[in-house]
């Protein structure tokens, strides 16, 4: 309850500042808050198929890069000779954005979902991985000794120590990549796509219809309140100690 009231107040301040921010530039571009909710329930005929093919590729991408990025990012967060390796390509790579590699991904694997899912599944990926890794790094030393005099084999540890320890900051990680996922989803799906939301609102743009403009900019918005929400709810499922 206390959340949904949080999610209440929230909406309440921020509705009054875009009415606000609307009643005194006056300009069509921005419409108040009352005609884009109006134009956002008119539109959701078309919003509700694009809503899923963007929410299908944010998931699958998010998936893809954390499955891909967390066994090795725990190994080498627990090896300091595999440390000793991958380190200086991490500090080369993780740096760039990666969002530049956008048009080599469309040449190389066209204009379907399989570019917009990679290149998110790219972020995802790397931010997992260096999570990971840092996080298994700072594993506090008695607690792997204590499974460790007991007899725990090495994936024994790993499975009871090691990942329990890491998930937390994984999905911390995940929480904070939510927002950059749906910021790169919308450049690839505006630039190079003919569905989803980032296509919509586009197109809305470009026939300057400013209210499904904004009706799609609203949904594009609760897309990423309910998958933040998602991981949310999965972490507190996953781990239950905190």
């Amino acid at each position: 309850m206390k959340r949904l009231a949080g999610y209440a107040l929230a909406v309440v301040a921020l509705v009054a500042l875009w009415w606000l921010v609307a009643s005194l530039l006056q300009t069509p571009a921005l419409p108040s808050p009352l005609t884009a909710f109006n134009a956002f329930f008119a539109e959701l005929p078309a919003l509700v198929p694009a809503a899923g093919v963007s929410l299908v590729r944010i998931v699958a991408a998010m998936l893809g890069g954390m499955l891909l990025a967390l066994p090795p990012g725990l190994a080498i967060g627990r090896s300091k000779r595999l440390d000793t390796i991958a380190a200086p390509f991490l500090y080369l790579l993780y740096p760039i954005p990666k969002v530049v590699f956008l048009p080599v991904l469309l040449v190389l694997l066209g204009l379907g979902n399989a570019p917009k899912i990679v290149l998110i599944g790219v972020v995802v990926f790397f931010q997992t991985l260096v999570t990971a890794r840092d996080a298994a790094r700072n594993i506090d030393a008695q607690y792997l000794m204590s499974v460790r005099s007991l007899g725990a084999s090495r994936m024994q540890t790993a499975r009871h120590v090691v990942v329990p320890a890491t998930l937390p900051e994984v999905f911390t990680a995940l929480r904070i990549n939510v927002g950059t996922a749906i910021a790169i989803l919308f450049l690839a799906e505006s630039i190079a796509g003919t569905s989803g939301l980032g296509y919509y609102i586009v197109q809305a743009w470009g026939m300057i219809d400013y209210h499904a403009m904004f009706a799609g900019i609203i949904a594009m918005a609760l897309l990423g309140v309910i998958i933040y929400e998602a991981l949310a709810l999965a972490e507190r499922a996953l781990i239950r100690w905190r």
